[in-house]
């Protein structure tokens, strides 16, 4: 072989060489990109799915596994699809609190959601004590109870319930609704 074809092998060698190593550094790339957004996306879905089970007293799910700079993007893709799958049931239950039509019922012959005369505040005519008690992080997060939702107004009432106290919080408004 020539000096001359020798060279020109070479040449050839380093050239091929050199753009495997670009191309393996732009796919590196590419996948630590990805990688970013399926994080992002996975942290959005495990914080949705940990605010509506808090909402709703239930135990916060688990993180199981590797942290994600040990995952492959194919896994990294099926745990996002899981605490997608996750916050949609989280999301699902939460819509549906027990006891919600003798929670309407209560609200019914009390004030507005957004019902701001004190003492009581919200509808179902929540004090301070009883925020503080039931929904210490709302009322923190968010403020009294005319600030929130009716439906977290409804689950800090279904955890006063829970805890033994029942409907006796709202005596007239439940008697009439039957419930006591």
């Amino acid at each position: 072989m020539s000096v001359l074809a020798a060279l020109l092998v070479a040449a050839a060698s380093f050239l091929a060489a050199s753009s495997l190593s670009r191309a393996a550094g732009s796919a590196g790339r590419s996948e630590t990109a990805a990688l970013r957004y399926l994080h992002r996306q996975l942290v959005t879905f495990q914080h949705t799915t940990w605010n509506w089970q808090r909402l709703m007293g239930a135990p916060r799910a688990r993180t199981y596994g590797r942290v994600l700079y040990e995952l492959s993007v194919a896994d990294a893709q099926r745990a996002v699809s899981l605490w997608r799958r996750r916050a949609n049931v989280a999301r699902s239950r939460a819509q549906r609190p027990p006891h919600l039509h003798e929670w309407l019922c209560i609200h019914h012959f009390e004030g507005s959601w957004q019902d701001t005369t004190a003492p009581y505040y919200g509808g179902l005519q929540m004090d301070l004590t009883f925020q503080r008690h039931y929904g210490g992080w709302l009322l923190a997060r968010k403020g009294t109870a005319d600030h929130w939702t009716p439906l977290e107004q409804i689950w800090v009432a279904e955890r006063a319930f829970r805890s033994g106290r029942g409907f006796f919080p709202w005596p007239n408004t439940a008697r009439s609704c039957g419930l006591i």
